[in-house]
């Protein structure tokens, strides 16, 4: 089997021309346990997500917050290895046809080797991968095995990317850009919502590549605010969240399942 960049290609085309921005929903592999995750994973989707990331647990994740930390901390101390992120993006795949991709720090694909990792990626089902530490110009070699798998390749931009930085970065890229920034940390929501509305504007200005943003959403208003001038919007910490507060796994799959409903309310207008 070949990736399915085109099928990720095809669901964000899709939501645009609906008139709507796309869902995509993050949720680390192997959290509680791998089933579970692949469970939650289909939960997500069943929900009304267009798209998945399953994460690949690593224990430094320098990019993720302390929900994500936690959970990956779970994962790993439960022995998540990289065949059951396969297993995740595989059964997650062939249940529900919807594209997954997977989000991974370099280090773990780089001990594993690069040419293994796509082709078992392409070969699970696998849409393509997000690689947030991965310098562009470090790049090369990733993006040779990743084109002949048939898998995305995105990058992540950020607000104190420059202009000419992000012509190189989307011009690399493909599948969509991961614009990265965080609402409610620094400032206001609303403005760092403007700093995500001015990054998405500047990053547009370079490529034709769908722009989807990772803000710290939680719920269907800051979608529907976010789906004002996104191509997508991610996301991870408010479902890892409905897990870890849940009494039980079942009621943790409820939640993630109500979550993505509301949200898809929220990407569509109807929040």
């Amino acid at each position: 089997m070949s990736g399915n960049v085109q099928l990720l290609n095809d669901t964000l085309a899709a939501a645009k021309a609906e008139g709507r921005t796309a869902l995509i929903a993050y949720l680390p592999a192997g959290f509680p346990t791998v089933t579970g995750g692949i469970a939650a994973v289909k939960a997500a989707l069943d929900g009304g997500a267009d798209v998945v990331e399953v994460g690949l647990p690593h224990s430094d994740p320098v990019l993720d917050g302390p929900v994500i930390q936690t959970a990956d901390d779970i994962a790993l101390r439960g022995g998540v290895k990289i065949a059951d992120v396969m297993r995740t993006v595989r059964e997650a795949h062939e249940a529900t046809g919807k594209p997954i991709l997977v989000m991974t720090y370099w280090n773990p694909i780089d001990r594993y080797g690069v040419e293994r990792f796509t082709a078992e990626l392409a070969e699970a089902g696998g849409a393509g991968c997000i690689l947030p530490d991965l310098p562009v110009q470090e790049s090369a070699l990733w993006r040779e095995h990743a084109d002949k798998h048939g898998l995305a390749t995105v990058f992540v931009v950020a607000p104190s990317s420059k202009d000419e930085r992000l012509a190189e970065i989307t011009a690399a890229g493909s599948g969509f850009v991961y614009a990265a920034s965080l609402m409610g940390v620094t400032g206001t929501r609303e403005s760092v919502g403007a700093q995500a509305e001015d990054l998405v504007r500047r990053t547009r200005s370079t490529t034709e590549t769908p722009v989807c943003v990772g803000l710290g959403v939680s719920n269907a208003a800051q979608a529907a605010e976010v789906a004002r001038f996104a191509d997508g919007v991610i996301v991870g910490s408010a479902f890892v969240k409905r897990m870890l507060d849940a009494p039980d796994d079942a009621a943790g799959l409820e939640g993630v399942r109500t979550l993505a409903a509301d949200l898809a309310k929220g990407v569509r207008g109807q929040a």
